[in-house]
């Protein structure tokens, strides 16, 4: 009997439970659930001997969608976490502007709610081929200030071949590195007739990646070294409290973040600081994750999701990485999985303009040291640092 791998055992299972498609060039593959708002579920470098790199919860997906009743004294009455290495959600998470809480809640965990436009809500499959799918969707949100906002969705994702992927990260390689690549567009649009305006709250796009965890692997952003009082905090590290020191390695324009899923902990980069880049090396699996976004003006900031009445609702950041773990003794953690996000501007837009936010993810996997010309090249660090980093 011929052996499933890692990636054929995800497909197989996704196709059980849900409508799932394949965009395919060559060897590699992207694996998308229109039903999930269009999202990544999986890729590989190798569809027939590949392992897959999204981290896919299989007993949410198997339960399927809940009653009323059924979700009640369950995450699912908040949130359901399908998983997938790149989904499309909105900001803001906290503050005054939230879109996850009520305009009479606490910000308490039980509060949280996330949106049905970005949890139970299926995009509309506009035109796909075997290199691309095109999603879009209309949804009405209320933000905790009581703002309405009339929106369309509009998501595509393309499946990159090798001469694109090395266009990209700027460095030519060998057969001895396998890949796999896919950019999504992804916009949202005012239909509503009246502008959005910062007094009342902004949204923005905010892109989220889930991965398989490995005792041996590390994210990594460079950044712009510089004065704080010019390009603010170096990192923040206390979403979830301060992040612990063997977890988090800060140096002169670069960072090092633990992704081992052990560790509930987040951080976040801001756009002043942030090279437009962030990945991650698993050394056990030689896989180097890369994530690269548009970066363009952002005249209003970015949304701030700490959960808080926030003073500056608009000084969030660009960039966040996030280790999952134990929320506090005794309870399991969500995953475990590690997360690379990035996130558009606050999205100030009149009647009828949209905001596009770009995102790119390619996985390069193989000989070690083709790896660590392309990490020197794209994050501006050997594999031999990352390793010995933390």
């Amino acid at each position: 009997m011929k052996k499933e791998h890692g990636f054929s055992k995800d497909l197989n299972f996704l196709k059980k439970h849900t409508n799932i498609m394949v965009l395919q060039e060559g060897q590699s593959a992207v694996v998308i659930a229109p039903q999930f708002q269009g999202r990544v579920m999986t890729s590989t470098t190798n569809v027939n001997e590949g392992d897959g790199f999204g981290w896919i919860n299989k007993k949410v997906i198997e339960a399927g969608f809940l009653s009323k009743e059924e979700r009640k004294g369950r995450l699912e009455n908040q949130i359901y976490v399908f998983g997938g290495e790149e989904r499309f959600w909105l900001g803001p998470e906290g503050g005054q502007f939230s879109l996850f809480f009520k305009p009479e809640d606490d910000f308490e965990f039980s509060n949280w709610k996330t949106p049905a436009v970005i949890d139970t809500e299926a995009f509309t499959l506009v035109s796909h081929t075997d290199h691309s799918a095109t999603f879009e969707h209309r949804c009405e949100l209320i933000n905790k200030s009581g703002t309405i906002f009339k929106m369309g969705i509009g998501r595509s994702i393309s499946i990159l071949n090798k001469a694109s992927i090395e266009n990209i990260i700027k460095k030519k390689f060998s057969t001895n590195v396998e890949f796999v690549g896919y950019q999504t567009n992804n916009q949202i649009t005012n239909i509503g007739d009246q502008p959005w305006i910062p007094e009342t709250g902004l949204p923005s796009i905010w892109m989220l990646g889930m991965y398989k965890p490995s005792s041996e692997t590390t994210m990594i952003i460079p950044f712009k070294d510089g004065e704080e009082a010019i390009l603010g905090q170096t990192v923040n590290d206390t979403y979830f409290g301060k992040v612990p020191k063997d977890y988090l390695e800060v140096k002169e324009n670069i960072l090092f973040f633990k992704g081992d899923g052990t560790k509930r902990s987040k951080i976040g980069v801001n756009s002043k600081r942030s090279k437009g880049i962030a990945g991650s090396y698993d050394a056990l699996g030689k896989v180097l994750t890369l994530i690269t976004y548009n970066t363009q003006e952002a005249p209003h900031g970015y949304v701030n999701s700490a959960w808080e009445h926030q003073e500056e609702p608009f000084a969030g950041d660009v960039l966040n990485a996030y280790n999952d773990g134990s929320p506090e003794p005794g309870v399991p953690p969500m995953g475990p999985f590690y997360e690379l996000e990035t996130s558009s501007p606050a999205a100030a837009l009149k009647p009828n303009e949209t905001m596009v936010h770009i995102q790119t993810t390619i996985h390069l996997q193989g000989e070690e040291q083709e790896l660590s010309k392309i990490a020197e090249a794209t994050l501006g660090v050997s594999l031999d640092a990352i390793i010995k980093s933390l």
